[in-house]
């Protein structure tokens, strides 16, 4: 199966923030001791809040639209304007804030997955 590919209507606003998600295992013993443990080979995903500030209703129906199709659990790939290369994300969550004019600004986290099959 071939993965859609997210070409957003605009590009997002500067500002994208991103953050490392790391999955551990940890055992707590007594006097303060404890033993972490790398959980699988890609125990470390990119995680990114994506935002677009100024977008019209059309615009963000469309990204909406997109995200809505995968519903949460299916694969999409993406390049982020500052990344050199596409990453395999799903998003799980959006908020789209109306302004005047109308206006709106919706902003989604992109979870990096590592899923062979979606």
């Amino acid at each position: 199966m071939t993965l859609p590919t997210f070409h957003p209507p605009v590009a997002p606003s500067p500002g994208t923030s991103r953050r490392q998600e790391l999955k551990l295992l940890r055992a707590d013993f007594g006097d303060g001791y404890s033993q972490v443990a790398r959980d699988g080979i890609n125990h470390m995903r990119k995680v990114y809040d994506v935002k677009w500030e100024v977008l019209t209703q059309g615009q963000a129906a469309a990204i909406t639209a997109f995200l809505e199709a995968r519903g949460g659990t299916e694969a999409f790939l993406y390049r982020l304007p500052f990344t050199p290369a596409e990453l395999k994300f799903t998003c799980e969550e959006w908020n789209q804030t109306d302004a005047a004019a109308g206006l709106c600004s919706l902003t989604a986290t992109f979870r990096q997955t590592f899923n062979l099959a979606d």
